[in-house]
């Protein structure tokens, strides 16, 4: 594994230094966490830049209006990363329990059954995505100007949604076979174009937020390529050797894998649909209290996601990890894993949270030219908000990255589920229904994050994963 010679890793592994010395870390498994954490943190880093900079240039050209627009447009987009990150998390676990194994010649086959049934989920969302833009968009919102800006975007960025898909099952792919610095350079060079792109095309060609999903889907089919290429010869140039070899003219129906990635996909799908379903009705009932909340709450959501970067790389060093452990049959050293990999998650999360906490202003006026914005005093406060409820969020991707490798994905769904539907969207009810006013959405934050938590945590502790995992092991003979 390629080690980063920068500062985000010397901060993780100060951070990991710190936890080996109160005993809570083993300090070379800190050390293989951050090796294997770093490059995805630093893609998630880059894409959600991305984000911050689609939007902060789009408010900036088009004001506070737009930014509501393409956060209407945002739950739909959503539904391709659901789909996506479902099917990949079924390739991460198949892909890291064969290379634990060392049963290298299924790791093209799992490749290939990932594409076909990603494909075959993406293409009819993507065509509803193009045909019916507008009365997508027009369910969340009334606001003619806010509603037509969403559908524009959301237009454009049909096109995109099998590539955002298919990006996913590549870096999945690569990450389970020990190798994330190939996607972090694939993913991040990609999101780098993106943001050269939303340049060129909001600000020199005027587009709007045409433009925006343009870059975001012409750096999506760039990013598919690379992968495609670099699978099929087994390296790619300026970034090296893949661990992972497919043959794209190999069978792509096996029945038994078909059924394996579905069975531990399709419970991610639905803990990842959980954020974009609750979306629907979060900003329906946002857009009760005006765009500008509606503004404010995706400029929050903006900076939550850069926070939340973090958790992209621990959740899948947990998943890579403990599914290598479980393929070699050693589940002791898979609950190690996760644990140690949980508390690591939580200290690197409060650093963080730290740091915006103290720039939550400046921050959210990057995204709003006007200082006088009616969004700003409710953005701040957001994002005060979302710095407390993300360190609890950084325990539930951990866990339910290490809960993914073993095949228990049902239990991280059903902790979504609860903290969304049955808390943040109450309580944002009550808050555009009674006099709790906006604090029933910053509490939304807070109500999102802890029980998910709380509940993940309840079954990784539990070990009823164990059993769980031996039906997917190629090994399949580890004693009771």
């Amino acid at each position: 594994m390629v080690r980063l010679p920068n500062p985000l890793r010397l901060l993780l592994l100060g951070i990991g230094a710190l936890l080996a010395r109160l005993g809570l870390v083993g300090r070379e498994r800190a050390e293989e966490t951050t090796d294997l954490a770093l490059p995805r943190i630093v893609t998630g880093l880059a894409r959600m830049s991305k984000s911050v900079a689609d939007t902060a240039m789009v408010g900036v050209a088009l004001g506070q209006t737009a930014i509501a627009g393409m956060g209407f447009a945002g739950p739909f987009w959503g539904v391709s990363f659901a789909v996506g990150g479902g099917m990949a998390a079924g390739t991460i676990a198949l892909v890291s329990q064969h290379f634990g194994a060392d049963d290298r010649d299924e790791l093209g086959q799992v490749v290939r059954s990932s594409v076909v049934l990603a494909t075959a989920i993406a293409l009819p969302v993507a065509a509803l995505f193009w045909l019916t833009p507008r009365s997508l968009v027009g369910v969340l919102s009334d606001d003619p100007a806010a509603v037509a800006y969403g559908a524009d975007y959301l237009r454009v960025l049909a096109v995109g949604v099998p590539f955002a898909v298919l990006n996913q099952i590549g870096s999945r792919a690569l990450v389970g076979a020990d190798d994330a610095w190939t996607p972090m350079v694939v993913r991040s060079g990609g999101a780098a174009v993106n943001v050269a792109l939303n340049a060129v095309f909001i600000f020199a060609l005027d587009m709007g937020v045409v433009g925006a999903a343009l870059g975001t889907v012409v750096a999506g089919v760039l990013v598919t390529v690379a992968f495609a290429v670099g699978f099929a010869a087994g390296r790619l140039p300026l970034v090296g050797a893949f661990p992972v070899r497919v043959d794209w003219f190999g069978g792509y129906l096996r029945r038994e894998m078909l059924r394996d990635l579905l069975s531990i996909g399709i419970p991610v799908v639905g803990r990842s649909s959980v954020w974009t379903v609750a979306r629907f009705p979060l900003l329906a009932l946002l857009a009760a209290f005006g765009s500008h909340v509606v503004a404010a709450y995706v400029i929050s959501r903006r900076v939550w996601g850069l926070m939340n970067a973090p958790g992209w790389g621990f959740g899948l060093a947990a998943s890579s990890l403990v599914g290598q452990a479980l393929g070699t049959g050693d589940e002791e050293a898979a609950e190690r894993y996760g644990r140690e990999i949980t508390a690591f998650t939580v200290a690197t999360y409060l650093v963080a949270a730290a740091t915006v906490a103290v720039f939550a202003r400046p921050i959210v006026l990057v995204f709003v030219d006007d200082p006088a914005s009616s969004a700003v005093p409710v953005a701040v406060p957001l994002v005060y908000t979302a710095c407390v409820a993300i360190v609890p969020q950084g325990v539930t991707n951990a866990v339910a990255g290490a809960l993914d490798a073993t095949g228990d994905t049902n239990w991280p769904f059903y902790a979504r589920a609860v903290g969304m539907f049955g808390f943040a969207i109450p309580l944002v009810y009550l808050g555009a229904t009674t006099t709790l006013g906006l604090l029933g959405v910053y509490l939304s934050f807070l109500a999102e994050s802890v029980p998910g938590a709380v509940i993940n945590y309840y079954r990784f502790r539990s070990g009823a994963w164990k059993a769980i995992s031996r039906g997917y092991r190629p090994d399949a003979a580890v004693d009771d």
